[in-house]
């Protein structure tokens, strides 16, 4: 089960970075974010509602579910598009996967769980690799203040999805299953979302286009739904340390799917750049030897 929800979650937003170049264009960009969330708020409701799962949840919880809201569902995306306005894409998604740090240092200060080496190792083994896959996105990089804000905007949203995971699992500490956890978050962030949109007085329109509409479905149900219900059921089995993993996974996807339809051609540096996120996925799951794992917890706890 572990391993499907990995390959879901991967291969999910491997073919979000695709889908959301169709959405380019005509909408603004934080209206087809709201568009997006409105309507995966609107089906997950719906789905809760038609299979009989919608739960009466604490009104104390609500705090979390809005911090998990705005962390994952809003403030996140906000802080992306902000940033590959300074700064490419690709540049934004080797940024992104610093949440395979920020995950295990914020584990360690909020539950008190020192990260291992076994997960900080795969984790610089993963980010190397991101690095050289995305290795022509650095090349033509201005240093200039320009850089520097893009830099720092999307370190602070790979920060606030970090932060969002652990309010997730907070949300659910008093047995809130996730679907409505995630119910309520999202509707939080859609709110905020749209008061974002009103206070930059951007206009609420739709592209009628087949490629903009079926973009938008695949963003809400398979994006939105699928993607974080299976990321945040792996952040609840493996701890959010192993579970950021898939952020330094889904750009990788993201690449082979360029490759496909929009021409992307492989070099030496990104075949080795591919091998050392695989790498560093093997090390993560690597089921070591029990005086072997007793070693490693050892040396992790006396660093």
């Amino acid at each position: 089960m572990t391993a499907l929800l990995f390959i879901t979650v991967v291969l999910a937003w491997g073919f979000t970075w695709f889908a959301i170049k169709l959405q380019l264009g005509v909408v603004a960009p934080e209206v087809s974010i709201l568009w997006r969330f409105v309507l995966a708020t609107a089906l997950i409701w719906a789905g809760l509602a038609a299979t009989g799962r919608l739960q009466r949840v604490d009104p104390r919880q609500h705090g979390w579910f809005a911090a998990m809201g705005v962390c994952l569902f809003c403030l996140n995306y906000i802080l992306t598009y902000a940033a590959i306005g300074h700064i490419a894409s690709g540049v934004a998604s080797v940024i992104f996967t610093t949440v395979t740090i920020f995950n295990p240092l914020n584990q360690w200060l909020f539950r008190r769980q020192r990260p291992s080496r076994q997960v900080l190792g795969a984790a610089l083994l993963g980010m190397i690799g991101i690095m050289l896959l995305f290795g022509e996105a650095f090349a033509g990089v201005a240093v200039d203040a320009g850089t520097a804000l893009g830099v720092a905007l999307q370190l602070a949203a790979a920060l606030v999805f970090s932060l969002g995971n652990f309010a997730s699992l907070r949300a659910t500490a008093d047995g809130t299953d996730l679907p409505n956890a995630v119910a309520r978050a999202m509707s939080w962030g859609t709110v905020f979302l749209a008061l974002f949109c009103l206070a930059r007085g951007a206009a609420f329109v739709i592209a009628p286009s087949p490629g903009y509409l079926l973009s938008l479905l695949y963003l809400a149900v398979v994006g939105t739904i699928a993607a974080f219900l299976a990321y945040l059921s792996l952040l609840a089995r493996l701890g959010a340390d192993r579970a950021a993993y898939v952020t330094v996974l889904y750009p990788a996807v993201a690449l082979a799917v360029s490759s496909s339809f929009e021409a992307y051609h492989w070099s030496l540096w990104s075949i080795t750049g591919l091998a050392l996120v695989g790498l560093g996925n093997i090390v993560l799951f690597l089921r070591l030897p029990p005086s072997r794992a007793a070693t490693w917890e050892r040396a992790s706890t006396q660093a």
